[in-house]
Parts: structure tokens; sequence; C-alpha cells
């Protein structure tokens, strides 16, 4: 038997009640089992690039509204760049907690997404009702070795996506979420 591993933690990225997985499903410490999906927090990088783009944007506005009003009009006019600022420190302390919030986990029939700090989110999307599944890796992401896998299906409600990945845990997951899809599908 193996001891949960650090994909086994909760959305705040600590592990919970001891656990350990067998051939016969998930167990927990008094070994029963367990019913409750296994969730999978998002990697800390994540959360380090849109803290570094808070800070880059914010940090320029605030330059320019204390900088401008303060050599044009006057110093007294530089403190235009407080609510910059002080817009930044709550941004970064609501980022963490942004990021804490997305997990999924991988299930028998579908794939559950949850996201959400004041209104929790929880999409289900059933793999034989996948249609498409992309990864995409934009500029910014590419430079912090991140990737997001996007699920299309035929409604356009249920699209979801889960930012932040690894990139080799987003193909791994594309492929996974490709082959169950096309093998529920194929019952249809």
């Amino acid at each position: 038997m193996e001891t949960g591993s650090p994909q086994d933690t909760g959305p705040a990225g600590t592990q919970g009640a001891a656990k350990t997985r067998d051939a016969a499903g998930t167990r927990g410490a008094a070994g029963a089992v367990e019913d409750g999906p296994v969730w999978i927090a998002l990697p800390p990088g994540l959360l380090k690039m849109r803290r570094l783009l808070l800070v880059v944007w914010l940090g320029l506005i605030s330059l320019a509204a204390g900088l401008v009003p303060g050599l044009l009009v006057g110093p007294a006019w530089a403190a235009f760049a407080l609510p910059p600022l002080a817009l930044m420190v709550w941004g970064w302390v609501m980022l963490e907690r942004n990021w804490r919030s997305w997990r999924y986990a991988e299930r028998a029939d579908d794939l559950l997404i949850s996201r959400g700090v004041l209104w929790r989110e929880e999409t289900v999307v059933p793999y034989g009702r996948m249609q498409l599944v992309e990864v995409t890796s934009g500029p910014v992401e590419r430079h912090f070795g991140l990737a997001s896998v996007q699920l299309h299906t035929a409604a356009a409600w249920t699209d979801a996506t889960i930012p932040g990945l690894d990139p080799a845990e987003a193909e791994r997951l594309r492929d996974r979420l490709t082959e169950l899809g096309e093998a529920r599908s194929a019952g249809l």
C-alpha cells in the first residue's frame, strides 16, 4: 500500500487525514472505503504568474498615477499612487484565495472542476459528452512552464477549463480525457 501523494491535497494544498490506496479504492484511516473524489490542486506556478502580472500592471498604473500628477501639478498629487498600491496588496491576498479554491478530480464517469471563493462553482463534465479537449499555453504561461486544458461539450455553458497545469500533466490529462471520451461516446 502507498500513502497519499501530494496530489491528494485539498484546495488549501495541505493533506487531510492520512489516506492509503489499494486495488479496492481509496481507504480512510479506519479502513472504510471513501466514496468522495480525490481532488487535485493546481500547481503553485499559476499563483506566481498571476502575482507577477498583478505587480507589473498595478505597479505601472501606480507609477503613472503618482508620477505624472506629481511632476505636473505638485508633490502632494503623488498621493494618487496610493490607491493602486492598496489594490495591489488586496489583490495579492485575493489571488492566493482564488488559486487555493481551484481543484479538479477524475472520477470513473466524469471530470469534476471546483472553483470560487465567495460563489463556489462545481462543474461536472461527463466523459461521453466531451467533443474536444485542448491544451493551450500563451507566451506568459510558456515562460512560467504552464498550460491550460479546455474541455468543449455540445452545450456551450458546460465548457470547462483547468488553468495553470504543468505541460506534461496537461498533455496526460488531455490524452486520458480523449481516450475516455471516445470510449464513452462509442456506446451512444
